[in-house]
């Protein structure tokens, strides 16, 4: 398995992105103006987000409108969430780019709509390391089986996903979670995504991460994210594991953990990067 997936490697019918491992997946689908695609999700629950334009989510005989947005860049957007073991059908009056993020699940839970206004947004990290996240379905958040999605907006210049870190084992302080990284980079440029292995050995392996490009995380030390001057990144995380507790519970590399501790204290300012140029 490839753990850098660039642009257009994955793309499978209908579908530009289509990856994923033994318990997450990340399917995204291009419509024109009227389009519409059908999915199943056999034994997956699946978060539907636009990244892009607007769209109604039908599941059997239920049906949810999401308010959508220009871009990933310009605001949070409404989602939906549908359940394992369901039939759904994406239409877009407008066209847009729409994500399809699945972790398996061994519950029903109901399909439902999850509004934009109630996602709550955080500034993590401070100085260059200062991001922001919108903490769509987190672990302590928005109600899925196992199934963890968030955005992460880096502007221009700064560092995310830092410390490295790994979550690659089930114990009181670590969960083992699969993790997918989609990424967009504002005004056609491009970013750098660090993979490393765990238990800690190499440098790693550095990828230049563009718009529409994927890193598979099944396990280990990754990050930091890089945002080039100039050039905001975006990225989708999506994280699931073979255990029935939800949570979130990482390991900081301990070459540098002390840096998280310099955050103490630091001013909480906005850090979603400017939509100005995005693409």
């Amino acid at each position: 398995m490839d753990g850098h997936q660039p642009a257009g490697s994955t793309a499978n019918g209908p579908w530009t992105v289509d990856t994923g491992m033994r318990h997450t997946g990340l399917r995204v689908v291009e419509l024109a103006p009227g389009g519409a695609q059908s999915f199943g999700t056999q034994e997956r629950e699946v978060i539907v987000l636009p990244l892009s334009g607007s769209c109604s989510v039908r599941c059997g005989t239920r049906e949810t409108v999401l308010a959508g947005r220009p871009g990933v860049f310009e605001g949070v957007s409404d989602f939906a969430y549908v359940p394992r073991r369901s039939n759904a059908v994406i239409s877009s009056p407008g066209g847009g780019r729409f994500a399809l993020a699945s972790g398996t699940a061994r519950r029903d839970l109901p399909f439902r709509h999850g509004p934009a206004g109630a996602v709550p947004v955080e500034t993590r990290g401070a100085g260059s390391c200062r991001r922001q996240v919108n903490n769509l379905a987190s672990a302590d958040g928005f109600a899925c089986d196992r199934l963890i999605v968030v955005e992460v907006l880096t502007p221009d210049g700064n560092w995310s996903s830092y410390p490295p870190h790994k979550h690659d084992e089930h114990t009181a302080t670590e969960s083992a979670l699969e993790e997918v990284y989609y990424f967009e980079i504002a005004r056609g440029g491009f970013g750098t995504h660090r993979l490393g292995g765990s238990p800690p050995g190499p440098a790693g392996v550095t990828a230049e991460v563009r718009t529409g490009d994927v890193v598979l995380v099944p396990d280990g030390w990754h990050g930091p994210s890089a945002a080039l001057p100039g050039y905001p990144m975006y990225y989708l995380n999506v994280m699931a594991g073979p255990h029935a507790e939800r949570a979130w519970r990482i390991t900081d590399d301990p070459a540098h953990a002390w840096v998280r501790e310099t955050w103490d204290g630091a001013p909480a300012v906005p850090a979603a990067p400017s939509a100005e140029g995005a693409a």
